[in-house]
């Protein structure tokens, strides 16, 4: 007599390609190695929860505790199939996730898994690490202040100053993008002096000096330049006006005037395949020095002197149109009417001209000139008043650009001075100004993290101890996505084809071919269900995306 199966319907998506992603980076393992639990800890290991709750965070978008027991519940055997072991929803309780996130917060701990999961996804994926991006940001929580603690106000990123926050350094890998180190501190610490910690422990972790730390304008105080050029490392960083000598721009910008400065030109791939120039510039060697504890540093800095040609154009657009508005909003002023605003003295049409000019940043490309007007009235007599004369004041304004100054601005936009120490053999000023270019991959870091698909902000997290582990947690998930997007690349490159869609994600998952998605794969998903029927001939799975062909596979084939 047959037996009648039993059927098992649970939502799939891109869970096992996830954890199989997850278990290829050794997450698990890792997890387990530097994070040890308590005696009496049972069931999943906590590597295995971390990895199942990544999982959530990854396909669902969202990394609040109270949604996983739930999520895991609807899908027990879909992730008991995957790992290989069981899985019950009292592994994912929010007394389990809040011990996950206590784990993370273990600063030493955290160093060693660090530095542990870099070296392994190094050496696994063969990355380059000849390049690191370092940039910070706050994320905002709704939770308490306290002294000495994590959340605090400061200047806020997000435009929520009336928020307390925490402060996110990130070190991320070129071009790939995946972080390297992320460090957690109060909101209202300066960025300045986090850069040096960060970098260190990037240091650490690859075991290596040589690499080129590319930075922005906040990173280059003269004690981290020092410090890194005493440690055998690069830095790329623009430099402030306070880094420079008095009228050193104006002199660098005075020779290309006057045409004794040939420029270099950079070129770049458009986007229909043409060469395009994107910037031009020069450079001049300045000799350094700096106190570094108790030895003086001396190096020789190559300064970069680069005009971005976009930034140029888009600037001198809205300078123009600052001015046009100025113009327009003075001249205005003129105007006599109903509910018209009129100034019978300079002195106050002065000031209403002064604040016009100040709120559009246009001081010194303005002329204008302000002029009296008395104007007799005579006044007949009544009512046993004598007739009189009485005047009537009234100011008025002229304005016009100033072409030589307005010229002179223009010829100045674009420009800024880059600082760095890699020798030119090695690091060309085009090579230069496009690593800094790049400096985009650590800002979509950090904006992933952020926002859609990790959504960090707004925490509703209120210990501190939460908070670190939360941002640590949510950045491996950030590594999963980097690597995800990057071996589906790789592929895709080697096998000479390209992926444009759903259609094609489903032929593959249905071709059984194996497949790592990239972010935007992932978000155009559609659902999946698993239909498990257990019988007599074992466990089986068929898989169902809409309006495609299937195979059948067992539980153990890999995605």
């Amino acid at each position: 007599m047959n037996e009648i199966p039993t059927i098992i319907t649970e939502r799939v998506d891109d869970i096992p390609l996830l954890l199989e992603q997850m278990q290829r980076m050794g997450l698990p393992t890792l997890l387990d190695t530097h994070f040890p639990t308590h005696g009496n800890w049972t069931g999943l290991s906590l590597g295995w929860v971390s990895t199942i709750w990544l999982s959530s965070i990854l396909s669902q978008g969202d990394h609040r505790m109270v949604h996983v027991e739930p999520w895991v519940a609807k899908r027990l055997w879909t992730l008991g199939t995957t790992i290989g072991q069981g899985v019950t929803r009292v592994d994912f309780t929010d007394d389990r996730l809040e011990i996950v996130l206590r784990r993370l917060s273990h600063d030493e701990r955290w160093g060693a898994f660090e530095s542990g999961l870099n070296q392994h996804t190094v050496r696994v994926y063969a990355l380059s690490t000849e390049r690191v991006h370092v940039d910070s940001t706050s994320a905002n929580a709704y939770a308490t202040v306290s002294d000495g603690g994590l959340f605090q106000f400061g200047h806020s990123k997000d435009y929520r100053p009336d928020l307390p926050q925490v402060k996110v350094m990130q070190a991320v890998l070129d071009p790939l993008g995946m972080p390297l180190a992320t460090d957690v501190v109060s909101g209202e610490r300066a960025d300045d002096p986090l850069y040096m910690p960060c970098i260190e422990r990037v240091q650490a972790s690859l075991g290596r000096h040589g690499l080129l730390y590319v930075g922005d304008c906040k990173m280059a105080s003269r004690e981290t330049r020092a410090r890194l050029v005493g440690l055998g490392d690069f830095y790329l960083c623009p430099l402030p006006q306070v880094q420079l000598a008095a009228g050193e721009v104006d002199a660098a910008l005075e020779a290309v005037w006057r045409g004794e400065q040939a420029l270099s030109s950079v070129r770049r791939e458009g986007p229909k395949g043409e060469l395009e120039v994107i910037a031009e510039g020069y450079e001049y060697p300045v000799a350094m020095s700096q106190q570094v504890g108790e030895q003086v540093q001396a190096w020789t800095e190559r300064r970069l002197v680069v005009r971005s040609v976009r930034q140029a154009h888009a600037a001198e657009a809205a300078l123009r149109a600052r001015v046009a508005k100025a113009i327009a909003q003075i001249e205005a002023l003129n105007q006599r009417g109903r509910g018209k605003k009129r100034f019978e003295t300079v002195s106050a049409f002065r000031q209403a001209v002064v604040a016009i000019v100040q709120r559009y940043g246009v001081e010194n490309l303005l002329w204008f000139r302000l002029t009296q007007h008395v104007t007799p009235r005579p006044v007949r007599a009544y009512r046993g008043q004598p007739a009189r004369v009485d005047h009537d004041r009234h100011a008025t304004v002229e304005v016009c650009v100033d072409d030589a100054a307005l010229e002179a601005a223009v010829r100045r936009l674009g420009w800024r001075v880059y600082g760095t120490n890699q020798p030119a053999e090695s690091l060309s000023l085009e090579q230069a100004v496009l690593a800094y270019r790049n400096e985009y991959q650590v800002e979509r870091s950090l904006g992933r993290l952020k926002g859609r698909p990790l959504s960090l902000t707004p925490m509703y997290v209120q210990r501190d101890d939460h908070a670190t582990g939360l941002i640590r947690l949510l950045s491996i998930a950030l590594r999963v996505l980097t690597l995800l997007e990057f071996v589906g690349r790789r592929q895709l490159a080697a096998e000479g084809t390209k992926l444009a869609g759903l259609p094609d994600l489903f032929r593959l998952l249905a071709a059984g071919t194996k497949l790592e998605r990239s972010q935007t794969m992932r978000r155009e998903k559609q659902h999946i269900t698993a239909h498990g029927a257990r019988g007599d001939d074992g466990d089986s799975i068929r898989v169902f995306p809409n309006d495609f062909p299937t195979r059948r596979f067992d539980p153990g084939d890999t995605l």
